[in-house]
């Protein structure tokens, strides 16, 4: 975080007038209570907000990561797991959840901090960087001082990532696809793998490589989050082929999913309508070593969402591979 948050805040607060924040540059205006693709016009919507224990190790530790989690989403996945909050409710056809201002979202932030949590953990934030970065100015200027983690879903601008540095100190991104035809059938993010490699490549120009404190927790870097579909439609090898190709595998932490379960409208699709096999997981894991990427974890279950936190490059040595 740094001083020029007061100067960001206003430069993000102006583009809400023509919003081209993320990849669908909507062009409509937020500033005066229009809603995109997100669903959100002037003021964020936070869902819920908890010390949580779920995330990668580094990132929860023993303490839990202070999750805020955004209510609205600039994608439309299918299989969405958040579905009940991150799109409109049928109920009275807004979004879910409480809406804020950045005072009220600042005050979220260090009632966080004040429990002891690793970090402030901002969950889908993409479409709603202007409030976050309004809020931040407040919350530092109050003592705010635990490290802020960018946990997307990976549609996002370069551009865009380009502001925030200096601001964020770990970035959580997914890698979802990488054929465009997928990304637009399963999540409706047109030019989703193109927008995505190159946000992640300059999150890893800003975070070049990670680092921990004594007690193993991240302080900052960035950790690449993958979850294998059914069928290959993630394109595991290609996505890290992909993202071998942009940064060393050795100053990057992955996270290999495996908890991929057919929430949402996934029935609809009878190619994602279940959960992955050991062998679709296996297969994904052996393009991890291929790429030589040997930081990050590996989940067990096929379908469970807690973490195993077996280290990738534990595994390996445990294997005998080098």
């Amino acid at each position: 975080m740094n001083a020029g948050l007061p100067f960001l805040a206003e430069r993000l607060a102006r583009m809400l007038e023509n919003c081209r924040i993320c990849p669908r540059a909507c062009g409509v205006n937020r500033a005066a209570g229009e809603e995109g693709f997100c669903r959100t016009a002037k003021k964020a919507y936070v869902y819920s907000y908890f010390p949580h224990h779920g995330e990668e190790p580094p990132i929860s530790g023993d303490k839990g990561s202070g999750a805020v989690f955004f209510s609205g989403c600039n994608m439309r996945c299918v299989y969405c797991q958040n579905y009940k909050f991150s799109r409109m409710s049928a109920q009275d056809g807004g979004l879910p959840g409480r809406q804020v201002s950045a005072g009220e979202l600042a005050e979220i932030m260090l009632a966080l901090q004040a429990k002891g949590c690793h970090n402030i953990n901002l969950v889908s934030p993409s479409h709603i960087l202007p409030q976050i970065v309004q809020a931040l100015d407040i919350a530092c200027g109050r003592g705010l001082n635990i490290p802020l983690v960018y946990n997307t879903g990976g549609y996002d601008l370069p551009e865009t990532i380009r502001l925030l540095e200096g601001v964020v100190d770990i970035y959580l991104a997914d890698m979802r696809y990488a054929s465009d035809n997928n990304a637009v059938k399963y999540s409706s993010a047109p030019g989703y793998p193109e927008f995505n490699l190159n946000a992640v490549k300059e999150m890893c120009r800003q975070r070049p490589e990670p680092v921990f404190d004594g007690a193993g927790i991240m302080r900052s870097g960035v950790i690449v989050r993958h979850l294998v579909l059914p069928q290959g439609i993630s394109g595991t090898r290609e996505v890290l082929k992909r993202l071998a190709g942009i940064v060393s595998p050795r100053n990057v932490c992955v996270s290999l999913m495996s908890q991929y379960f057919p929430c949402n409208n996934a029935a609809e699709f009878s190619e994602i309508s279940r959960r992955i096999s050991a062998q679709e997981y296996s297969k994904a894991q052996e393009c991890l070593t291929e790429y030589g990427f040997g930081r990050g974890w590996v989940q067990q279950g096929y379908g469970l969402s807690e973490l195993s936190g077996i280290n990738i490059e534990e595994r390996h040595l445990e294997d005998g591979r080098q």
